[in-house]
């Protein structure tokens, strides 16, 4: 099992002349610390327009600042959006090649399309072609990264053939994620070859279902790269304390606040509901009533003492994940040096269960 951190840089309100500074340089400061206890990787998600919930514009100049002020953890950029109004693809293959060079081949690049309709009307995006666009883009970046010259006709984009530049430090290229939120996005993801980069907080038997499908999908996949990059990454928040009361009522005021922001989000899926965004209605909602232990802990949160988090992660490892992502903070609930002691004990006391090899590992399957 490996763990990293995942950040939606969220800021609070007010808005004064440091807070998005001093939220940034925060998310620095636990990067840093997160690499010297030996965390494995470092998320940063793309979002746009999300007041409060999320400030990440650029995650890829945040991810290059964290890369220059560590040393082994990983960086991951994601999830990138694949939509032609947001993004470019010979952009994006040309930002994360740069960003593998300068973190020494640290780079994990996770894809998907946006799931929220301030986003995507903000950019003038057609709900209904971004899961197109998103499948051309996965299959034309390693393309890009490998070939000497590219060229491409297509129903997102269209280029001459041109040398895209540089390429990655990486051979053949980085690993290659999907972000799963909707229904069915996992077969999506196995088929394709790519990593399940999970960022619902689903309870265990939604994620070993989840699970299951994937590795029997990937088993006969097509893969878009020049790998099968068969990993199962999941979210969660993280709390750790002394005082398990303590730790209990600091994380659910960590998930309680990113519950509330998230429920403000206009999704695509309630504003233009779609084959590609399906309306869910309540089910979302009564799915998270229905998963919590006795003393209103979500199902499979790590937050309370090191030993009750220890048996969350025992239950995630028998789902079948193979890492688990943290969400530290959110619009700086919990005080920095809060967050940074929470991280210290959970290396010092929760990681050392888990230490060993892992049990996959990107695996080559043929060429794209």
């Amino acid at each position: 099992m490996k763990f990293g951190i995942f950040f939606e840089i969220s800021v609070p309100r007010p808005w004064e002349a440091e807070t998005e500074h001093d939220v940034y340089h925060n998310c620095l400061e636990q990067t840093r610390l997160a690499d010297e206890l030996g965390f494995d990787q470092v998320w940063a998600v793309e979002h746009h327009f999300l007041e409060e919930y999320s400030h990440c514009s650029a995650p890829e100049l945040f991810l290059t600042a964290a890369a220059m002020q560590t040393k082994d953890i990983h960086v991951g950029h994601g999830i990138v959006v694949c939509v032609p109004q947001f993004n470019h693809p010979v952009r994006v293959a040309e930002r994360a090649a740069v960003l593998d060079i300068l973190s020494h081949g640290r780079l994990e690049l996770g894809t998907g399309r946006s799931s929220t309709w301030t986003e995507l009307g903000g950019f003038q995006a057609d709900p209904d072609e971004t899961k197109k666009t998103w499948d051309e883009y996965v299959r034309a970046i390693p393309k890009m990264w490998t070939q000497e010259r590219y060229a491409h006709e297509g129903r997102a984009f269209s280029m001459p053939s041109r040398a895209v530049l540089p390429k990655p430090y990486q051979k053949p290229h980085p690993p290659m994620w999907v972000a799963v939120t909707s229904p069915g996005t996992e077969t999506d993801a196995a088929d394709r070859g790519l990593g399940c980069l999970g960022l619902t907080f689903g309870g265990f038997a939604e994620q070993e279902k989840k699970v299951e499908q994937y590795r029997r999908r990937i088993r006969s996949c097509d893969p878009v790269g020049s790998f099968v990059n068969e990993q199962v990454n999941t979210v969660n928040f993280l709390y750790c304390h002394e005082d398990d009361a303590h730790g209990v009522k600091t994380g659910q005021r960590i998930a309680g606040t990113f519950n509330y922001l998230a429920e403000q989000l206009l999704a695509a899926r309630q504003a233009y509901p779609t084959r590609s965004y399906p309306n869910l209605g309540l089910l979302p909602a009564l799915r998270r009533q229905s998963q919590s232990e006795g003393d209103g802990v979500p199902e499979g949160v790590a937050m309370g003492d090191p030993e009750r988090i220890i048996r969350a992660i025992r239950a995630w490892e028998a789902t079948g994940v193979d890492r688990i992502n943290f969400m530290l903070n959110c619009v700086e609930t919990v005080p920095q040096e809060d967050v940074l002691a929470s991280l210290r004990l959970f290396a010092k006391e929760v990681m050392p269960k888990f230490a060993g090899p892992a049990r996959r590992e990107s695996t080559a399957a043929g060429v794209a």
